[in-house]
């Protein structure tokens, strides 16, 4: 028995050093990254709307991308939805104190674009205007990461007809008419961790590095 825990304590050591992370970014494997600062999942493919045939071409209105994420069962979890942000009044400013425009880190979309991944926007939070550097530069872990509008799941407060969303091109946060499918990204989150899958590569490892331990233990026995 012994033993036994001996090689799973050396399996568990083995699997956290195969653990691939990104500043509070972790790959968990099977298409899923876990941000470790907003305790979120985030589908690793931001535009799977489209890449799994559920939209011609991953623009849709913001109530069809609600509905997307409402009927998503992925990765043995059915509880995905939308981003999220503060709602209120759309103010426009650039110093990440407003609900509208640059430099945002209150939404969901926003800290994942300026924190998480560290792209920097088109206006700096001094107000210069175009910030050096600029632009989605940056994608961590994700694919297929448009640099295009996203919808969040944060309706106007005010204004029912209109919902918050995210501009991956230039770190832009504002509102559109929940009708426009002209630019509507959807991206798929869920609330908190997942458990890591390893890679074939690193089960592969795994089970050479435990046959070694064991002939090791035996030949230390003998």
């Amino acid at each position: 028995m012994g033993r036994i825990f001996y090689l799973l304590s050396i399996a568990a050591a083995i699997l956290t050093c195969f653990s691939t992370s990104y500043a509070t970014l972790y790959d968990r494997g099977n298409g899923m990254i876990y941000d470790s600062d907003q305790n979120l999942t985030w589908l690793q493919d931001a535009n799977y709307i489209h890449t799994s045939g559920y939209d011609s071409d991953g623009r849709v209105t913001w109530d069809a991308a609600v509905a997307w994420a409402d009927q998503l069962e992925y990765g043995g979890y059915d509880d995905w939805r939308l981003p999220t942000t503060v709602d209120g009044i759309n103010v426009i400013g650039y110093d990440g104190t407003t609900t509208g425009g640059y430099n945002i880190t209150t939404s969901e979309m926003g800290y994942m674009y300026y924190v998480n991944l560290e792209n920097l926007g088109y206006q700096a939070i001094d107000g210069t205007i175009p910030q050096p550097g600029w632009g989605l530069n940056n994608t961590g872990f994700f694919i297929n990461l448009l640099p295009d509008y996203y919808w969040s799941g944060t309706e106007l407060g005010h204004t029912p007809t209109s919902a918050w969303d995210f501009k991956f091109d230039v770190g832009y946060q504002t509102v559109d008419g929940k009708d426009s499918d002209l630019y509507g990204g959807a991206w798929g989150v869920r609330d908190g961790d997942v458990p890591a899958v390893p890679e074939p590569t690193t089960i592969f490892l795994l089970g050479t590095g435990l046959v070694g331990l064991a002939g090791t233990r035996r030949k230390l026995r003998k």
